[in-house]
This record gives C-alpha cells, sequence and structure tokens, in this order.
C-alpha cells in the first residue's frame, strides 16, 4: 500500500469487527487515512492511532446520529460511509416470523438508511465525499429461501440510485458494491435461520444442499470465494479514483458471471412479453 501524501481521510465504516469490514479497515489505515469502527460490541480485534472504534447498533435511528456525531467530535469530518454491515436470513417466505423479517429489514436496509441521512449533512457542508453501499448478487437476483435477505439487498440498490442522482449536486459520490463470493463467515458465524417447516425439506435440500437448518458451522466453511483482503483493496481503490466510475462496482471472482446470467435471464423474459 503507497501512502497518500494529501491530508488524511476519514472514513465510518459499519460491521468492521470482521470479515470484510475488517479487512477494509485494515486497508484503509493502511493507506494513512483514519477509520471510525462501527461495531455492536464497541470493539476491536486490533488497535491503532488512526482508530476509533464506537458502539452502535446501526437498527437504531437513534444510534446512528449518534455515532456519527461522535465520528465529527473525533475526528473534525467525515470523508466516507461504508455500510458494511449486515448478516443472511436462511428462510422459505412461509416460514420467517415477524421479529425476524424486522431484524433483517432494519439491519440491512434500515441501518443504511439511517447513516446516509446522518452523514449527507456533513458531506454537503464539506463539499462532497462518498457513500459506500455494500450489496452483493442478491441485491440483483434472488434464490430461493433467501427472499428476506434479497427484499432488504434490493430496497439498499433502489434507494441507492435515487439517492445517487439526488447527491450528485453536492459533490457526493454513491456506490452500490455487488460482491460475489467471499472467505468470510458470512455463511455461517453471521448467518441466521427461521424454524424450518418439513414441508419445504426437498425443495430446501434441492436448493441449498441440505434440508438441515441451521446447518452445522463446519459445513459451510470451506474457505471458498474471493478473499476480504482482495475485495477491499479494490474498494478502496475504487473511492481513490474520484469520479467517472459506475454506480454498481461488481467484485468478486464469481460476481460478474453471476450478475450477468440474472440479467441476461430478465432481458429475454421482458423481450418474450413484447
Amino acid at each position: 500500500m503507497v501512502l497518500r501524501m494529501t491530508e488524511p481521510r476519514t472514513w465510518i465504516i459499519t460491521g468492521a469487527g470482521r470479515g470484510l469490514g475488517l479487512a477494509l479497515t485494515d486497508a484503509v489505515l493502511g493507506s494513512g487515512d483514519v477509520v471510525v469502527a462501527l461495531t455492536r460490541s464497541g470493539t476491536m480485534p486490533r488497535e491503532h492511532t488512526r482508530l476509533h472504534t464506537l458502539r452502535a447498533d446501526v437498527s437504531s435511528r437513534e444510534a446512528c446520529f449518534r455515532a456519527v456525531e461522535d465520528a465529527i467530535r473525533l475526528c473534525g469530518r467525515v470523508d466516507v460511509l461504508v455500510n458494511n454491515a449486515g448478516y443472511g436470513l436462511v428462510s422459505a417466505i412461509e416460514e420467517v416470523d415477524e421479529t425476524s423479517a424486522r431484524d433483517i429489514v432494519d439491519t440491512d436496509l434500515l441501518g443504511p438508511l439511517w447513516l446516509t441521512q446522518a452523514v449527507l449533512p456533513h458531506l454537503r457542508r464539506s463539499g462532497g465525499g462518498d457513500i459506500v453501499q455494500i450489496s452483493s448478487v442478491g441485491g440483483v437476483g434472488a434464490m430461493a429461501f433467501f427472499g428476506l435477505y434479497n427484499a432488504a439487498k434490493w430496497g439498499l440498490e433502489g434507494f441507492s440510485e435515487a439517492l445517487a442522482g439526488e447527491v450528485a449536486p453536492f459533490g457526493i459520490r454513491v456506490t452500490i458494491a455487488e460482491i460475489g463470493a467471499m472467505d468470510t463467515q458470512w455463511a455461517t458465524g453471521s448467518m441466521r435461520f427461521a424454524a424450518p417447516d418439513p414441508a419445504y425439506d426437498d425443495a430446501r435440500e434441492a436448493t441449498l444442499g441440505t434440508a438441515t437448518v441451521p446447518w452445522p458451522v463446519e459445513a459451510t466453511a470451506t474457505g471458498g470465494g474471493t478473499a476480504p483482503s482482495d475485495i477491499a483493496e479494490h474498494l478502496l481503490r475504487h473511492v481513490d479514483a474520484g469520479g467517472g466510475t459506475p454506480l454498481r462496482l461488481v467484485l468478486g471472482e464469481d460476481a460478474h458471471d453471476q450478475v450477468a446470467t440474472v440479467m441476461n435471464a430478465r432481458a429475454l423474459e421482458y423481450e418474450a412479453q413484447r
């Protein structure tokens, strides 16, 4: 990593304690910038002179606004917001209960909304900045038994595309990162499960390879997918590149093919209905 010879930027990164959030924190610190890491526990697995850690539950609008104000108080400014916090939910639509549905929407969709609202006045006053929304290929297509996760990510992409048009006149850039499979704990420690209905066991096994949920951690901890550090480096380079870069940034070894398959199938379906 080459250090920049400019004034350090301040990044707010949610879900910074592990996975992609931790990898991005390391990459940003390595570049010479400052990180305000938001985690549920208020702790990080490392220390650094340019790292500030704040406790924040992103599902709470009040907590999100308070965290941004604390970041401004600590660092004097915010230049980049990365909405990374989130998790997956394995559930047939019929199986999901109200609490699980509201929880994933509160975290994966409304959390980014609240933090975006909180940071925008500061970015407008400073004349620009970046908002990076961590989505996935699941924000483009949908898969059986991931419907609520897909719904949250589709919603994230929807409001973020509208947001990009609203804030461009202020010099604020919005990026939607559509990420494929990563070598993280997303499918294991970060996954939640609805109580299974045996009526869906056959479909669950055909789709997921097992009718057993929750599945054992060791069953999916294969280490497959792109390394989070590689994704983090791409995200850092994208922010460094400034304007003229895509709204949707497709990252990961399998991401382009997955997105292309979904979009091609959708185009053919629309074309057949002329």
